[in-house]
């Protein structure tokens, strides 16, 4: 029964986790949602109504996640929670040779670590801990289409992503012990905040090395997709699926551009060097 189905969504503020959230309680689920500010917790409540339940929690801060948890917690009792959507995460750009090295270690902190965080927060609830009633609950990390491929200048984001898929790979085998599956959903191209966010991009900073054009090239897309990407509540829809198919997809990808998905990732990887170097201006300039 889905008045019986409960889930924790990070980064539930804006965009996927949002749509996801917004989806999930309309469905009757009860949702927890994370989110970093007391006034997105109140807008949350405004607009999705009495089944969700706003949690302030930060995925770099382990006392946040401790607190939610122990929210949680009490609210079902001895119910075990029926999933966690590791949705929250930050997209960090820049060509590699000039990347200050510590904007790289916060791209890894959020989209990484902090999954790492919240899965620990959250798992006893999940079913590793015994005695509660229901079956397993069960993990759906938001992954990515960077997490097959790596884009120039995009690379700290693809960094962080592919080694999400790692991360999943590796804790739904460890979590075979508990009967919890951990599945991944990687979109594409989606129109969230996160895009938009490429306006915090300073071309400048890089206007004296090679990568500048590039740099400006990288920036116009990523804003170009923010607006015209898939609406978020496609990516939504795949979560629920993931968290109620008998048998999810291991990876269930979400884009607008499945030809091009399907050409990158399985075209020889030196002709896609080739494609994306014209693309990009990243041929030798002597």
């Amino acid at each position: 029964m889905a008045q019986d189905k409960s889930a924790v969504v990070t980064g539930a503020s804006t965009g996927i986790g949002f749509a996801t959230a917004q989806l999930l309680a309309g469905k009757g689920w009860q949702v927890f949602a994370g989110v970093r500010k007391q006034a997105d917790a109140e807008r949350l409540k405004a607009e999705i109504g009495a089944r969700v339940t706003p949690l302030i929690m930060d995925v770099t801060r382990q006392d946040t996640l401790d607190a939610a948890a122990g929210e949680v917690r009490a609210a079902l009792g001895t119910r075990t929670l029926s999933g966690l959507v590791n949705n929250a995460g930050i997209a960090v750009a820049g060509p590699l040779l000039h990347l200050p090295a510590e904007e790289m270690s916060r791209q890894l902190d959020i989209n990484l670590t902090g999954q790492l965080r919240a899965t620990q927060a959250f798992a006893p609830l999940l079913g590793v801990e015994t005695g509660r009633e229901g079956g397993p609950g069960r993990i759906v990390n938001m992954s990515s289409v960077a997490g097959f491929s790596a884009t120039p200048i995009a690379v700290p984001y693809n960094c962080s992503k592919f080694a999400l898929e790692a991360f999943t790979e590796g804790l739904r085998r460890e979590l075979m012990l508990y009967g919890i599956d951990v599945v991944a959903i990687n979109p594409g191209p989606i129109a969230t905040p996160i895009w938009d966010k490429a306006e915090e991009i300073d071309p400048e900073q890089y206007r004296g090395t090679d990568y500048y054009e590039t740099v400006v090239g990288v920036r116009a897309y990523m804003l170009e997709r923010g607006r015209t990407g898939l609406p978020p509540e496609r990516v939504a829809r795949a979560v629920h699926r993931a968290l109620t198919d008998r048998k999810p997809k291991l990876n269930t990808v979400v884009t607008p551009e499945p030809v091009q998905q399907w050409l990158i990732t399985h075209l020889p990887r030196r002709m896609v060097d080739k494609m994306i170097a014209r693309r990009l201006k990243l041929t030798p300039k002597r």
